[in-house]
């Protein structure tokens, strides 16, 4: 799924909810989704334990997250 998709599925009473977890703006969320917009290391994170791994941090970087997570190169997808 996508980041993108993902937010689209999210029920509008939720999406303030999501956005002050992961400290930040929905509209935020959907400029990152969009490709608009950098998504942070914090925010990633946050997306994939709200997503409860929908959306995973290799999802959001997919070029960088074995830089940034070394320990998720032991888990399996």
């Amino acid at each position: 799924m996508t980041l993108i998709d993902y937010l689209n599925s999210v029920p509008m009473d939720r999406r303030a909810a999501l956005a002050a977890y992961c400290e930040t703006s929905f509209d935020y969320l959907r400029q990152i989704g969009y490709g608009n917009r950098p998504c942070s290391p914090l925010i990633a994170v946050c997306l994939e334990r709200a997503s409860q791994g929908l959306i995973t941090r290799k999802d959001l970087f997919p070029n960088d997250w074995a830089r940034l997570w070394p320990e998720l190169d032991d888990k399996q997808d």
